[in-house]
């Protein structure tokens, strides 16, 4: 059914049905895999159910803590801002390897749990407070096998005619968020920690060596699938090559798009542009940046009487879904975005962090880096394929249903609500 973290939901006659519709429109479609079956398990994206427990910045959320728990009962419970799935009364168990409260948060007074950095969407990272009792559909799985080994492969929200990446890769616990149509879903490398038992379809390995040597490995499918992915109105399409060359050159540029999606996590080098074409802050931001605009002309960005140059004109038209993602990551800071917001969302940040400048910076990095490398990937998808009835012919597809759940990796004893152990 669809929504359960395991399957599609939709048959094989609504899957052509929707391939057929438009979006992408290319025939070579029809045949290639969904990454729907090459990394079968998938997880919906995080529901926090209240926006405050998300912050740019840790010690915001570290002061709307401490204003909710040192509230008056009653003007506790308006600023929690209860739903159906969490009010103050809620009893949760704990987050896997987060050590927070489980009593009911109406009698929370401890300190604040530390908050932990996350993907929030594509091409920003943000922070969380990761107590269970905060939010509404934390998914638990996710942070189960979440550890030094881990990669999460995340799509992006299909929007017709959108031209940017189809998915992004993160190091990070990613909460899913798209800026622009349906959220996509979470794709974990693997379904174990440890970096255990990969998170393809049973047998895909093997076929994918025998066709290109005993050089693939998970990572190398990883990084094919985010070099080649593409958009369709059913999920994320990825074409198969039949040739070596086209694949050892595809996973060559996903590797390369790897180490900037990971922005030097797991030893990976921090995007880097030449030095003649690096951004600088050319005049500072100031402490309440009124607005974001470009001039191609001079490449100037200029961030309220604040100058950063030279910014390519390629890192300001980077989208997702339509969104430009410069644009996106500054209304998520700028003190304009935060006007109409009250309770704890209001706690923020009253000047312009310097921080955030540097972040800034390697954004507009990231984001040239990624547009330079656009062109090398038009043209992997041309010539012959490993379509989906190759994959049925070889007894990889249709997936098994316990590929589609989450591994069992309960190694110990989580704690439930109110202190109880979670029975295992």
């Amino acid at each position: 059914m669809p929504g359960k973290a395991g399957g599609r939901g939709d048959g094989e006659d609504d899957t052509v049905a929707a391939r057929a519709a438009g979006g992408s429109g290319d025939a070579l479609d029809m045949d290639a895999p969904l990454l729907d079956d090459l990394m079968p398990w998938s997880v919906r994206p995080l529901r926090t159910g209240r926006p405050w427990v998300i912050a740019p910045d840790a010690a915001s959320l570290r002061a709307r803590w401490d204003r909710l728990v040192r509230a008056p009962a009653d003007e506790r419970e308006r600023l929690f801002r209860a739903t159906r799935s969490r009010t103050p009364l809620t009893p949760v168990a704990a987050l896997p390897g987060q050590a927070t409260g489980t009593g009911r948060f109406a009698r929370e007074e401890g300190p604040c749990p530390e908050p932990v950095r996350i993907a929030h969407g594509p091409f920003d990272e943000q922070w969380l407070l990761p107590d269970h009792r905060l939010i509404d559909a934390a998914r638990p799985e996710l942070w189960r096998v979440a550890d030094g080994h881990q990669l999460f492969a995340v799509e992006h929200g299909y929007v017709p005619q959108d031209t940017g990446p189809a998915l992004s890769v993160t190091a990070l616990l990613p909460d899913g968020h798209s800026p622009a149509g349906r959220p996509g879903r979470i794709r974990p490398l693997f379904r174990r920690p440890g970096g255990h038992e990969p998170n393809l379809a049973p047998g895909l390995l093997n076929l994918l060596r025998a066709r290109h040597g005993d050089s693939v490995t998970a990572h190398a499918v990883l990084a094919w699938v985010l070099a080649a992915a593409r958009h369709s109105p059913a999920g994320c399409v990825v074409p198969l090559p039949a040739d070596t060359a086209r694949w050892t050159a595809g996973v060559e540029l996903g590797q390369e798009l790897l180490r900037l999606h990971l922005r030097g996590a797991r030893g990976a080098k921090r995007p880097r542009l030449p030095g003649g074409r690096r951004p600088y802050v050319r005049a500072a931001v100031p402490p309440v940046p009124d607005g974001l605009a470009y001039d191609a002309d001079s490449e100037t960005l200029t961030v309220g009487t604040g100058r950063v140059s030279p910014v390519p004109p390629g890192a300001w038209e980077f989208r997702v879904g339509g969104v430009r993602m410069l644009e996106l990551w500054f209304g998520r800071r700028s003190a304009a975005g935060a006007r109409d917001v009250d309770g704890l969302e209001a706690v923020r940040p009253h000047a312009w962090p310097q921080e955030w400048t540097s972040q800034l910076l390697e954004l507009i990095t990231l984001l040239a880096l990624l547009d330079g490398l656009r062109p090398r990937r038009e043209g992997l998808a041309d010539g012959p394929g490993i379509t989906a009835a190759d994959l049925r012919a070889a007894g990889v597809l249709p997936v098994a249903a316990a590929a589609r759940r989450p591994a069992s990796v309960l190694g110990h004893q989580e704690e439930g609500p109110d202190g109880q152990f979670a029975l295992l």
